[in-house]
């Protein structure tokens, strides 16, 4: 299968190119720069200019290949809905190339925001429906798309992908800790978030954009559950500085960017996307990797 996938150099993006070409796929990756292109070039893909703003070239690397693993996302935290809007204009313009072919069409989402007070599970649908709502409601506009013949699937990933070169939540933990000499978690720790390694993220949407049945909602997520004040804990042994509560009144101030996320509880079970896809994560647990040094340079 020749796959497009948009994020290609990314964080999970460039682990799902290792994956699929290791698994003798071609792949088309979405690059913007000359030194995306050559890294791509060298692992044995192949790279597509442009970006999210450039329908012209999305609807191309669509058209051109068998499947679409969508990844890409401009994450402007100062200005959300640009974000939104580039999303869901790049997922219709996708998709419209797709329409009619029964080709494979995987997006990429969050798992915050889908429910309160449980975790998720992939029969919760989305309440993000319309242009104006979370990522242009792309994940709604990716599955009603079946009735298009398109096979659409979501992946939702887990809070925390990590892994040894990680530069998302977790990271940004590491950086407050070593900025004020504390490794915090925010008033008594409880709020928690599941964890899913970053190869194994990888594997998941491989399955996907194989096999996945038009109109599934899989979850990338290995570790159910674990507490704040327990990455907390690791961090700090893992950097050899003391663990401490913040007061959530200063949690903006100590943790950044990451502060509201660290304090809302983000879990969910993956036992339907096990089933279905006979997933089995085999990479190290969150604790295990903060505490072999993945999160210590």
């Amino acid at each position: 299968m020749r796959v497009f996938v948009t994020g290609a150099s990314g964080w999970i993006g460039s682990a799902t190119v290792d994956e699929l070409l290791a698994s003798g796929h071609e792949v088309l990756g979405l690059v913007r720069s000359d030194a995306a292109a050559a890294a791509l070039i060298a692992k044995g893909a192949q790279a597509h200019r442009g970006d999210l703003d450039d329908l012209f070239s999305l609807r191309k690397g669509a058209a051109e290949t068998d499947g679409v693993v969508h990844l890409a996302n401009k994450h402007d935290w100062a200005n959300p809905a640009e974000s939104d809007r580039a999303e869901r204009a790049a997922v219709e313009a996708m998709l419209d190339a797709l329409a009619g072919t029964d080709r494979p069409f995987v997006i990429a989402n969050a798992l915050s925001g889908i429910v309160e007070g449980r975790s998720v599970v992939e029969t919760d649908p989305s309440p993000a429906i319309g242009p104006g709502s979370d990522r242009g409601g792309s994940e709604n506009l990716a599955l009603e798309a079946a009735v298009r013949r398109v096979r659409s699937a979501v992946v939702r990933f887990a809070p925390s992908v990590h892994g040894r070169g990680d530069w998302g939540f977790v990271t940004f933990l590491a950086d407050a800790a070593r900025k004020h000499g504390v490794s915090g978690y925010i008033g008594v720790g409880s709020t928690a978030w599941s964890a899913v390694h970053r190869t194994d993220a990888a594997s998941l949407i491989r399955l996907a954009i194989e096999r996945a049945p038009a109109g599934s909602r899989l979850h990338a997520v290995a570790e159910e559950s674990l507490t704040t004040k327990a990455i907390a804990e690791a961090l700090g042994e893992a950097l050899n500085l003391p663990v401490t509560s913040i007061d959530p009144a200063d949690a903006a101030e100590h943790f950044g960017v990451v502060a509201h996320f660290f304090a809302t509880t983000m879990t969910a079970e993956s036992a339907i996307t096990r089933k279905l896809l006979g997933w089995k994560p085999t990479g190290p647990g969150l604790i295990e990797d903060i505490m072999s040094g993945a999160y210590t340079n």
